[in-house]
């Protein structure tokens, strides 16, 4: 199977521009594509995942990836999807978060001997004659279109300020840029980029005349895709300081039953043969689908040998209620008071809960339990003497759990 067909294949493919061009270009090897990321934290998350395999994909059929990180843009809000604007971050900033972004990458991308580039958008926005930007660029765009927009078009309802209206130009004018300075034809983003990847293929045509080679992909669900970074705890980051492998694993291990085997298709590199058949599975079977997207990730992410640990830690805590790969929490001699913890501070310390009222609420509704135990008591303690060598097994709710040991 072509790799383009596998995309598709693979429900990764939601609208193009010239079909016929883009596989033609991409099942060749013949497509430099780049892809943008945002550099607001010091990590990648779940959310960029889909982004980094369909690099990772086209790479190995000899297409050339562009992570373009938008130091740039980044200063300014986007309207997609958002409802706040971007904090500015300093230059400092910016480059750490790009050399923290390259490291995570560097597990998806061969970034060796011109197979793959990493640029930032700073290097043409940042010194930009404003009157010279205007006469060269402004013409290409109308503004009665750009309002139709669905991403200006849910904005406008709660005011849009001119920093963000100008996103979509900055969008445009980088393909612009990558296609003129590193031979970029290709660009790739999700559904709700639309219209300012849109934007940046017609610039091109208009600037370069209409058989400029540039061509635009949108990915099938990559807004839901940014949703999987979010999690009623927080953010499952790819940095293993900021999420653990093992709470990396849980979290595809506890996925929906309805989206495990298209988050197996879309993200992991298993034979399609093989996922054609996992479609049959039902009941207890996708629990298997589950440990098997959860592996296959970790794996991708952390390598074989931490995904190991996290679905031997998983396995044992939900057989035995004991793990030696299990997270764990560390009390030491200043967390007791007369020889003893209460169940709240505890929580706390094995980051459980925000907050102790998040976890006297916890406690309340039945959702604490030690070593299998469910404890209803806000007032309950734990003495020392009581937490054995191998320590006790702290659980909230179904899905958060550590192993508490004392030093």
């Amino acid at each position: 199977m072509k790799i383009y067909d596998e995309l598709v294949a693979r429900g990764l493919i939601a609208q193009v521009t010239d079909e016929e061009e883009i596989k033609e270009l991409i099942n060749n090897g013949k497509a430099t594509f780049y892809i943008g990321f945002d550099p607001t934290a010091d990590s990648l998350h779940v959310g960029h995942f889909m982004a980094l395999c369909l690099m990772k994909r086209l790479q190995m059929a000899g297409n050339k990836p562009i992570a373009l990180i938008g130091g740039g843009t980044g200063m300014i809000g986007d309207p997609s999807g958002r409802s706040d604007m971007r904090q500015m971050m300093t230059p400092e900033t910016i480059q750490h978060n790009c050399d923290c972004f390259k490291k995570q990458m560097e597990r998806f991308i061969d970034f060796s001997e011109g197979k793959a580039l990493m640029v930032n958008n700073a290097e043409w926005l940042m010194d930009l004659n404003y009157i010279e930007f205007l006469r060269d660029i402004g013409p290409h765009f109308s503004v009665n279109r750009m309002l139709t927009a669905e991403c200006y078009k849910q904005r406008m309802e709660k005011g849009l300020s001119f920093l963000e209206f100008n996103y979509m130009i900055m969008q445009s004018f980088d393909f612009y840029m990558l296609y003129q300075k590193y031979g970029c034809n290709m660009q790739f983003g999700g559904d709700d980029q639309w219209s300012n990847m849109l934007g940046g293929t017609e610039l091109i045509r208009r600037k370069l005349g209409k058989n400029a080679c540039a061509m635009t992909i949108t990915l099938l669900l990559n807004s839901e895709g940014k949703k999987m970074g979010k999690t009623q705890s927080g953010a499952v980051w790819l940095d293993p300081n900021k999420t653990s492998p093992f709470d990396f694993y849980q979290y595809w291990r506890n996925v929906a039953d309805a989206d495990v085997l298209k988050c197996i298709r879309m993200l992991t590199f298993l034979p399609l043969e093989q996922i054609d058949e996992m479609d049959k599975w039902e009941g207890s079977q996708l629990n298997q689908a589950k440990e098997i997207l959860a592996y296959e990730l970790t794996a991708l992410v952390h390598g074989e040998e931490e995904a190991k640990k996290a679905q031997e830690g998983a396995r044992a805590l939900f057989s035995a209620g004991n793990a030696e790969n299990m997270p764990t929490a560390e009390l030491c001699e200043e967390d007791f008071q007369e020889g003893a913890i209460d169940l709240i501070s505890m929580l706390c310390k094995a980051e459980l809960v925000a907050s102790r009222s998040e976890g006297r609420r916890a406690i309340e509704q039945g959702g604490v339990s030690i070593d299998g135990e469910k404890i209803t008591d806000i007032r309950y303690t734990v003495k020392k003497e009581d937490i054995p060598e191998g320590g006790l097994v702290l659980k909230r709710g179904k899905k958060k759990f550590k192993k508490i040991l004392c030093r």
